[in-house]
């Protein structure tokens, strides 16, 4: 018995060294195998150009050590076979032509021809005709409503755009090469269903920005367009002021912008053929639609064709962001006054350390005894519970981690977020669990009751439910992966229309932020005295009013641009082109935002606040 014990125990130890021997054995080939591929590449790159050429897109790379031999792989076959956006723009050339021989007959009409048009689209598409086959003609129609309208005609490269936005890809596209032009063009052709298209933009300004100068295009083909913003607060392109399409062209849009806007119900502005909107708008109406107690109550009519502007932004940086729909519940106002008064005599890291990344905190041994003795329990844990350790947390985090002029301002006795993303306000926003009122009794406002969630959803979840979704950016290329694993989104590089003349410089390392500032100082005094317009990005507000005091040393007159002046954005960028002009803004001016050299010709008057 013992003798067959022992004889099993030494087949099973043999059987597992067997496995282990193969296991190396098969990696040792494997290595030896990747090895000899790169050999292979080498000695062939004196005899053969095209194996130089392939080889030389990872010239350094070693595959055991970094584990990119697929990649290597997938950048040879794109190489030679050619990648995804030149099969895509090859493809499309002949739909682009078909596009452009309709050109003539779309100028032969009359301007009350086009909604005309619009209505004969529509029928055709009620008998069954399909939205690909009526593209060209509808195309071919918008091209020319833009160039009646705003001057512009469509470029080629920018057709293309519209077919991959039509088709459901993300196209990337330069910056100032037409993107909200573009948008137009799958825009009015999904519109024609009937069941909508939603536009998304990254802040309420940009949306009414677009509806506005875009609203011309869709109102003279017959649609109807809307813009959401937040607080509730929606409108109607108002298309009586045509005498005043002269002067927005001339002075800018900025100036007007309200003039075509007429104040509409939420629903309204869902029922137009077009929507405007931020995607937190978007998100925070599905929400509270499924909160809703009647049908009545629903503003939302369905998820048809999603464009959104800048989708690496809202895709994939926001993706994960949870919109948070609360009702008001909590403690008194005096018990988050008390846990702040403790929270302040707490020390960072001998009674909290705090994870910057994760954001969080976690109190120390002494922080919790000291915690204790200022609250006069022996045991926090046992004799308050888990209420008491969650106050005090919050109360520590709102000290240690929430910066004024950076997470948020106070505005009129009230905290008000800053979107990290965008540098804006989010005004009728709150942090919940506490964190908002912890704030609060931190800046000695008014404490508002605590909120408890009632429904949430993430952006990513959220923009799965559109029947098809596209995006345009400049900066989709480097995320065309998780687009793809993710949403399922192909990207698309688009072509630029003229060559790219933008010089990019290296960085430059300071050791300390004063020689940084003092550096950037001198070096906007000597680009403002040659007449250069000159933006200054900024990280948060407080960064922001710090380099502009550094800007008045040197004399240079400049505008500040942050969420505390946000109200004079639309000027603050119109002119932020014009010649010896400085501007020093947050992220407000990032995403989406359109400087056009020289400015807009509006007296200096009107021209917002100067710094000097």
């Amino acid at each position: 018995m013992v003798v067959l014990l022992q004889t099993k125990i030494r087949k099973v130890i043999s059987l597992k060294r067997r496995k282990i021997w193969q296991q190396k054995r098969r990696k040792q080939r494997r290595e030896r195998s990747e090895h000899s591929f790169f050999l292979l590449v080498k000695n062939f790159r004196r005899k053969s150009e095209v194996f130089y050429f392939c080889a030389n897109i990872y010239p350094v790379v070693d595959p055991i050590k970094t584990g990119s031999l697929p990649d290597i792989f997938m950048s040879l076959f794109s190489k030679i076979f050619g990648d995804e956006s030149s099969k895509f723009i090859k493809n499309t050339e002949k739909t682009v032509s078909e596009i452009n021989a309709l050109e003539s007959e779309m100028l032969s009409l009359a301007d009350e021809d086009f909604p005309k048009k619009t209505l004969e689209f529509k029928d055709r598409i009620a008998k069954g005709e399909s939205l690909d086959s009526m593209l060209p003609e509808a195309f071919a129609l918008v091209r020319e409503a833009a160039k009646r309208n705003l001057k512009e005609r469509h470029y080629d490269v920018q057709l293309v755009g519209g077919l991959a936005l039509h088709r459901g890809k993300i196209a990337e596209m330069r910056t100032g090469e037409g993107k909200t032009l573009v948008a137009v063009l799958p825009a009015y052709l999904n519109a024609l269903t009937g069941d909508g298209v939603h536009i998304v933009t990254v802040n309420d300004y940009l949306s009414r920005i677009g509806a506005v100068l875009m609203g011309q295009v869709y109102n003279f083909l017959g649609l109807s367009v809307s813009v959401i913003n937040s607080q509730n607060v929606s409108y109607l392109y108002n298309s009586t002021h045509k005498e005043e399409d002269q002067e927005r062209d001339k002075v800018g849009e900025f100036k007007i912008v309200y003039d075509f806007l007429k104040p509409c119900s939420r629903k309204e502005a869902y029922q137009a053929d077009i929507t405007y909107g931020t995607n937190h708008e978007y998100g925070f109406d599905y929400l509270r639609d499924n909160l809703a107690v009647s049908v009545n109550d629903l503003v939302q009519r369905g998820h048809n064709f999603a464009i959104v502007d800048e989708v690496d932004s809202i895709l994939i940086d926001e993706a994960r962001t949870p919109l948070i729909i609360s009702s008001a519940s909590g403690d008194s106002e005096d018990f988050y006054v008390k846990f702040y008064q403790i929270a302040r005599q707490l020390k960072r890291d001998t009674d909290y350390e705090v994870d910057e990344k994760l954001k969080a905190i976690s109190l120390t041994d002494t922080g919790i005894t000291k915690a204790e003795k200022l609250l006069g329990v022996e045991n926090i844990y046992t004799e308050k519970g888990i209420k008491y350790v969650h106050h005090l947390e919050t109360a520590v985090k709102a000290q240690a981690i929430f910066e004024r002029d950076r997470d948020y301002v106070v505005k009129d006795g009230e905290v008000v977020i800053v979107d990290p993303f965008t540098g804006r306000l989010q005004p009728g926003r709150r942090w919940s669990e506490g964190i908002h009122q912890a704030i609060e009794a931190k800046e000695g406002v008014k404490i508002e009751k605590e909120t408890r969630s009632s429904g949430s959803i993430t952006f990513q979840n959220y923009f799965r439910f559109y029947k098809k979704l596209s995006g345009m950016t400049g900066t989709a290329a480097t995320s065309a992966e998780e687009f793809l694993k993710v949403y399922g989104l192909d990207v698309i590089v688009i072509p630029t229309n003229r060559p790219i003349v933008r010089l990019d410089d290296n960085d430059l390392i300071f050791q300390t932020e004063k020689g940084k500032f003092q550096a950037i100082a001198k070096k906007v005094k000597e680009l403002n005295t040659k007449g250069t317009p000159v933006l200054i990005g900024t990280i948060s507000i407080e960064k922001n009013e710090l380099l502009s005091v550094y800007l008045k040393q040197e004399g240079v007159p400049h505008v500040i641009l942050n969420a505390k002046n946000h109200e004079k954005e639309g000027e603050i960028i119109a002119q932020a082109g014009k010649r010896g002009a400085v501007t020093i803004a947050t992220n407000m001016a990032g995403r989406g935002i359109d400087i056009k050299l020289g400015g807009n010709p509006i007296v200096k008057e009107e021209y917002g606040h100067r710094a000097t």
